[in-house]
This record gives structure tokens, C-alpha cells and sequence, in this order.
């Protein structure tokens, strides 16, 4: 039986992993990927038939949850965004050599234009980096498709694939059409005569290199069907990818004289040489429309003599989005009749801090802090997270923000350059993500650096997912080697400015490591009730045990 719903395009990924049998999700929240992990999530708590979703202290670990769980013969989902793969890098290039048993599919979903991002970087470099399938739909029902041929061709090549979306793919909605659900198959652990496989000791990873390169003619094989030449009488024609084929689509539809074009459409990677050379002997100039790095572009450009146009050659803009606006431009199609340009000035409206946030107080308390010990102009290295607001005008009390972890040790290094107080301010999820072993160096390095901790109990920027470290942040850095007399736990409130001022003084004037954890639930997380039947369970735990 075929269901019919609206979905966004990252939620139809998290169905399409449910449905094609999936025995587990596992993912760290990270906007646009977010909503796909919860989605399927969702269905899975509802199943109640013995599969996991579980959010991960990291991407790294959540893909090494999913390698584990193909390991032992089950297919598994692993959601990202794209810096997260950064961060689970090493497990994903490594999987290429070991190889998969139940399928693995890495939902990776990039965000250009950085609406919530460090950098845009594409992640089809990192697909090709690790000699790896990528496939790329345009439409939220390509995205449910694509999802299940992805489990597929896991388990026929042996190898993860990565199903790569954008943020304004991830987060259109559209009618979805799903199948009917699979249930879960085992296919057993790896057998005894393919254990060395997954051992990358030196000898066993030169062997497993050699093997992963002698399928590279197979994934393409399998790739091709995926992507198509469309024939056309003009010279001229396009390369498209991505939200690329979903824009030209829209243009198609308003411009039908757009059929005179070829087309090469790509949905899978690696892309067959042959059919690039096919499509560039009917044209003497290319368009490529992709999002986000020139991929396409710069294979087009070392294949024939057609001239190829895009974002290096400055036909599109060489950062940001694609817009359907931008394809017109590049094509040389005039903006639609009847339809006036519009411009709006409007004011700017910077994101702030939710009103009752407690980060604001624990900043203020900061900003009087260094203050008072003379340091009024400390810079202080801040992280990724909802805290990272702070950066902004007014309060303007971070002043370096680099990635996941960074704070701590940017500090240490500061510290080791002669820089006294060093300030550096973490949150809690990110904590438990990246800045525990910073933390560990910071221990070990007998520097002054002064560690805030602001602890909301959730992974508040991406949703209220509850914490990783929940309640467990102290403990945490006194197993990072923290001496106990130089850790504070604190309340953001008003009320208690002047004895948060004066802590944190005291730990300014420290000469070695000192953290001070800021503990408010996030307002939002209160509002939604996130906590509240974990809260509801300690409580009654702690009527029959001894709770500090």
C-alpha cells in the first residue's frame, strides 16, 4: 500500500530509511539536517518493534553506531550537516576500506549561503575524497526514491553511500508518496573469512585500498542509470544538478522553448566520463548549474573544446545559493512579463536571545567579572551554539568563533602566548561533543584559563534535544582532571548577579585552570516540556536512592 503525506525533503529521507527496514538512526542535531533524524525517530518510537535512534554525542560517534550496527548485519541511517562531516571524517573515509554488511546511508545535508554554518563546503568533494557513491536528489519525492536506492546500493557495492541535500531542498515540503514499510533483516554479523577486512591494520588497509579502487568502475555503472542525457537542437546547453535540475525544471515550465537545450542531468556521482563526453560533443558552450562547489564545472572544463560557463567563470556568483532568478541571469532570459522587481528596504533584524534566556544573565555576569579584575578587554573565544549570539552588538562578548570545540583550546593557546585572564565559554552539548579532550590538554597545560560552561540541558540552537551531558558537566571535567576547589556550578538568574560576579572573579584571578558552569534550563526547553519526564524520573528516583 502507497501512503500519500507532506514532508520535508530531509523528513522524507528519515521515512525513506524507516520504510526500506532500517534497525537504527543515529545522528548529532545540526541545522538543516536535523528534522530528518526526527523524523525517523518518530516512527520509530511509534513502532515499538526494536529499533534504536539515538542522538550521539558527536557526528563521529553516531557514525560509528551505524558502522557497528551494519557490522552486525543490519541497515542504519546516519544524519549530519555538512561541517559535521568534518568532524566524522576519519570514521567515514576508514568505512570506505572496511566496507558495509547491512546497509549504511550518511544523510549529509549542506547548507550554501551559510544560513546557519561556518563555511559552505560541498560535501560531493568528501564523497569523491573517500572514493564513495553520492547521490543528489532535486525533490522532496527524489529524496524518499533516493533514499531507498541508497540502501541498495550500499549492500550490492559492499560500500556506505552518502545521499547528499541543501537547506532549501531539505526544508521544502511537498506531497510524498512512501511504500509500504520493510521490516527490519538481519543479515548476520561479517563472516569469519571477511573479519581481517575490518581490521585497517597497514597490511589488511593496503588491501583493502586496492579492492575499494577496482569498484570504483562498478559504483559508476551503477551511478549511470541515475543520471541522463537529454538531447536538443541548440549549441548551447546546460549541466544540472541538485536544486540545479529542480530550478531548470521551474524554467522549463515557464519557457518551454527550454527543451531546445540538451541536458545533462546528474543525480549520482561518480559521474561516467563517457556520458559527459557524449553530452559536450552536442554543444559548443555549457551552462552549469549545481550548488554548490564547481564539481560539474570543472570536470566539463577538462573534457572537449565546448566553452564551459558557471561560477568560476563569474556567469553565476561564486558563493551562496542557486535561485531560479540566477539561472534566468545566466541564461539570458528576461525577468517574467507582468511581473515588476521587487524591492523592499526593510530593516535589518538580527537573531537575538530568547527573552528569559539565561545566557544573557551568565554573559552579564562576564562582562562585570572581568571588570572587576582589571580585564575589561579580554577577548574571549567563544563556540558554536544559540551562546554564540553574543557575538553581536550590543553585547559583543565573543570575539572568536572558529568550530564545535575550538573555544578551550584557542584559549589554551592564548594563555601559552602570554595572554592572562583566558577566557573561553562552551555549551553544554558542545562540551560533551568536542571540548572534553581540550579541556584534557587545558588540565595538563598549568596555563590561567578560565572555562564557562553554559549549561541549558539541551542542545538548545537545533530544537531542545536533550543533552548528551545532561546534569553530568561537572563530573565530566573532574574526570577531565579539574581540582575540585576551582569548579563552580552557578545559577544565571538576576537576583544572583553579584555572587556570580564575585565567582567568577575569583576564578579570573586563578593562576591555573578554572571552570565555572552556568545551570538554567533552556527557556524554550521549559516551555515545550522537554525535560519533564526526565526530571519526573529523577525525582523519584532520588526518594529511594542518596542523591547529591
Amino acid at each position: 500500500m502507497i501512503q500519500s503525506t507532506l514532508a520535508l525533503g530531509v523528513e522524507a529521507v528519515g521515512f525513506a530509511a524507516f520504510d526500506a527496514g532500517i534497525k537504527g538512526a543515529f545522528g548529532y542535531p545540526g541545522t538543516p539536517s536535523t528534522e530528518g533524524f526526527e523524523a525517523v525517530e518518530q516512527l520509530i518510537l511509534e513502532a515499538r518493534d526494536g529499533r534504536a535512534a539515538q542522538w550521539a554525542a558527536n557526528e563521529k560517534v553516531a557514525y560509528d553506531l551505524g558502522l557497528g550496527m551494519s557490522y552486525a548485519g543490519f541497515r542504519s541511517l546516519v544524519t549530519m550537516k555538512h561541517v559535521g562531516l568534518n568532524v566524522a571524517m576519519d570514521a567515514y573515509a576508514n568505512s570506505a576500506l572496511t566496507g558495509v554488511r547491512g546497509g549504511l546511508v550518511l544523510l549529509v545535508a549542506d547548507d550554501p549561503g551559510m544560513h546557519s554554518s561556518q563555511n559552505e563546503q560541498d560535501s560531493r568533494r568528501l564523497a569523491e575524497f573517500a572514493w564513495l557513491p553520492c547521490l543528489e536528489p532535486s525533490t522532496v519525492q527524489e529524496c524518499y526514491d533516493l533514499t531507498h536506492r541508497a540502501f541498495e546500493l550500499s549492500e550490492a557495492l559492499q560500500v556506505p553511500v552518502m545521499l547528499r541535500i541543501v537547506t532549501r531542498l531539505a526544508h521544502c515540503r511537498a506531497a510524498l508518496q512512501r511504500k509500504e514499510p520493510l521490516a527490519p533483516a538481519a543479515l548476520g554479523l561479517v563472516p569469519e573469512a571477511s573479519v581481517q577486512d575490518w581490521v585497517l591494520i597497514p597490511a589488511n588497509a593496503r588491501r583493502r585500498y586496492v579492492n575499494l579502487l577496482a569498484k570504483q568502475p562498478r559504483l559508476m555503472a551503477e551511478a549511470t542509470p541515475l543520471n541522463r542525457l537529454v538531447p536538443g537542437p541548440a549549441r548551447r546547453g546546460v549541466a544540472l544538478a541538485g536544486m540545479g535540475r529542480a530550478y531548470f525544471g521551474q524554467l522549463l515550465h515557464e519557457n518551454p522553448a527550454l527543451a531546445e537545450l540538451p541536458r545533462l542531468e546528474i543525480a549520482a556521482y561518480p559521474v561516467d566520463p563517457a556520458l559527459e563526453e557524449a553530452f559536450l560533443a552536442q554543444v559548443d558552450e555549457v551552462v552549469v548549474f549545481e550548488e554548490d562547489y564547481p564539481v560539474l564545472e570543472e570536470r566539463l572544463g577538462l573534457r572537449g573544446t565546448a566553452r564551459v560557463r558557471g561560477r568560476l567563470d563569474g556567469a553565476l556568483p561564486r558563493t551562496g545559493e542557486l535561485a531560479p532568478r540566477l539561472l534566468k541571469a545566466a541564461l539570458g532570459l528576461a525577468a517574467s512579463a507582468g511581473k515588476a522587481a521587487v524591492s523592499l528596504d526593510l530593516p535589518v533584524r538580527a537573531p537575538r536571545f530568547c527573552d528569559g534566556c539565561g545566557h544573557v544573565d551568565a554573559y552579564g555576569a562576564l562582562r562585570d567579572a572581568l571588570a572587576s579584575v582589571g580585564a575589561p578587554g579580554t577577548r574571549v573565544f567563544g563556540d558554536i551554539g544559540c551562546y554564540t549570539l553574543a557575538a553581536q552588538e550590543p553585547m559583543a562578548a565573543v570575539h572568536a568563533v572558529v568550530e564545535m570545540g575550538a573555544s578551550i583550546s584557542m584559549a589554551v593557546g592564548a594563555a601559552l602566548a602570554g595572554q592572562t585572564p583566558s577566557v573561553a565559554v562552551i555549551g553544554d552539548s558542545t562540551f560533551g561533543h568536542s571540548g572534553l579532550p581540550a579541556l584534557l590538554t587545558a588540565a595538563d597545560s598549568g596555563v590561567n584559563v578560565t572555562v564557562v560552561i553554559l549549561d541549558n540541558r539541551v542542545v538548545g540552537m537545533t530544537g531542545q534535544q536533550p543533552s548528551q551531558a545532561l546534569d553530568q558537566v561537572e563530573r565530566m571535567a573532574r574526570g577531565m582532571g579539574v581540582a575540585a576547589d576551582q569548579l563552580q556550578v552557578l545559577l544565571p538568574v538576576p537576583k544572583q548577579h553579584d555572587a556570580n560576579v564575585a565567582a567568577l572573579a575569583t576564578a579570573l584571578r586563578h593562576p591555573g585552570l578554572s571552570v565555572v558552569v552556568f545551570r538554567r534550563e533552556c527557556i524554550q526547553s521549559i516551555r515545550r516540556g522537554v525535560l519533564k519526564d526526565h526530571d519526573r524520573q529523577e525525582r523519584e528516583r532520588c526518594t529511594t536512592e542518596a542523591c547529591s
